[in-house]
């Protein structure tokens, strides 16, 4: 209890009445400076967020590309990857619900992802770290001159910030930003690269260029993918393995609204992703059309790619028929009149929709991994051209061993001329 309590100190003032009771100065006394002499001796911790308007999906395929730099470090030094808490994001709209400082083992198994990588969330970081405290900021950032014409070059660089930091000094030279909704976390340093490449182009920075314990890079999606589609990318991306819960509440509505069970619809239950190696084309699917219509901001974003709702609806129409299902789960963020809308014109349509409790509980997160749960699972499955969440159903009906012409299909806009159908992918084990 006695170490309990030092931690909690740490924590400093915003998040502790003991601290608060203490004062700020406790745990402010030590300077920038002192901290990161100390820090030779453990391992290191890299950190990492992405630009604010980014959304769940394309955030999930950042992790892949730090997951890829992970394994270059740990080949010259012990490191770990601290995973960023998740929260406020624009997709989750839900009102009074608490989305802020979200672990991921709310929504992902921690132990697929350590089979992969080592992982730890970032409460578990504050506690075995001795504090709050982020040693080296390196804000990512483009090079202000752009790639000319030429060969491609990976390169990085320390350059002066193109963009003023999300990050300001306090008093006590420490810096302080939105830190995934902890306001007590501090950084110690705080200095801007620009790069131009793959995520191991950082490696000799981490690695020779600081001798920080914690290094934390920001604006992350600026590095490329190193193995895009290969073997280390698939280990990777089937190391994200859906939080136990909310697989169980997905084959649940399965069962009970789409005549659906895995050993029905021959799909592999094995819970050890390092094990499962499945032929595309061996798992059927329950006998349902599984459907990602995407709405709000790609109704005038992506006006050619997306459809009227009658034109939607004549689509799912038609797959019913020629597929012979008499059931359609509708994953969608259609506001609630276009969503009244169509469930007029397709009364037959499933759709998750959770309890106020269920909500709460489960987040805006875990009610989307619940719908691509379910989109996963489907006979037969049609998307949304350049939505990443019909991307990543794509992706896990691929680990499941779906045929892939029962899942690159999306949906295309009433008047588009030529309908190119999304690209096929296949697992490398």
């Amino acid at each position: 209890m006695a170490a309990l309590g030092v931690v909690y100190m740490l924590l400093g003032a915003a998040t502790c009445p003991f601290a608060r009771a203490l004062g700020e100065e406790f745990w402010l006394s030590q300077s920038p400076a002192s901290l990161l002499s100390d820090t030779a001796t453990f391992r290191r911790y890299l950190l990492y967020d992405v630009n604010p308007p980014e959304g769940f999906n394309l955030r999930r395929d950042v992790y892949i590309r730090m997951a890829s730099l992970l394994k270059i470090l740990m080949k010259s030094e012990e490191w770990v990857m601290v995973l960023p808490p998740w929260g406020r994001l624009y997709h989750w709209q839900s009102p009074d619900i608490h989305q802020v400082r979200i672990p991921w083992s709310d929504f992902f198994d921690l132990e697929s992802l350590n089979k992969n990588i080592p992982v730890m969330e970032y409460e578990d970081f504050i506690a075995e770290n001795g504090g709050p405290f982020i040693d080296q900021i390196y804000v990512l950032q483009s090079y202000a001159e752009g790639w000319k014409e030429g060969p491609w070059e990976e390169k990085v660089d320390e350059r002066p910030c193109l963009d003023p930091p999300l990050y300001s000094q306090d008093k006590h030279e420490y810096y302080r930003g939105w830190f995934w909704g902890y306001e007590e976390t501090r950084g110690l340093n705080v200095s801007c690269l620009s790069v131009q490449g793959s995520a191991s182009i950082i490696a000799p920075v981490l690695l020779e260029n600081t001798s920080a314990r914690s290094v934390m890079l920001d604006r992350a999606e600026n590095l490329l993918h190193d193995h895009y589609g290969g073997k280390e990318y698939w280990d990777t991306r089937r190391s994200m393995v859906f939080a136990k819960h909310l697989r169980a509440v997905g084959d649940d509505f399965r069962s009970k609204y789409l005549n659906s069970t895995n050993k029905a619809d021959r799909i592999p239950e094995e819970e050890d992703w390092t094990k499962m190696k499945v032929e595309l084309g061996s798992s059927l699917g329950g006998p349902y059309l599984a459907v990602h219509l995407r709405r709000k901001d790609f109704i005038w974003g992506h006006r050619e790619d997306v459809p009227s709702l009658e034109g939607a609806v004549k689509k799912i129409r038609s797959l019913m028929k020629t597929h012979g299902l008499d059931k359609v789960f509708v994953a969608t963020d259609a506001v609630r009149k276009e969503y009244e809308e169509l469930k007029k014109l397709l009364p037959e349509m499933v759709r998750f929709e959770p309890t106020w409790e269920e909500l709460e509980l489960f987040k805006d997160g875990g009610v989307a991994i619940i719908d691509q749960w379910v989109c996963a699972h489907a006979r037969f499955f049609i998307g949304t051209s350049v939505s990443t969440f019909s991307f990543r159903i794509h992706e896990e009906r691929e680990i499941l061993g779906l045929d892939p012409k029962t899942t690159y299909n999306r949906f295309c806009g009433d008047w588009e001329r030529t309908c190119e159908q999304p690209t096929h992918w296949k697992v490398v084990y």
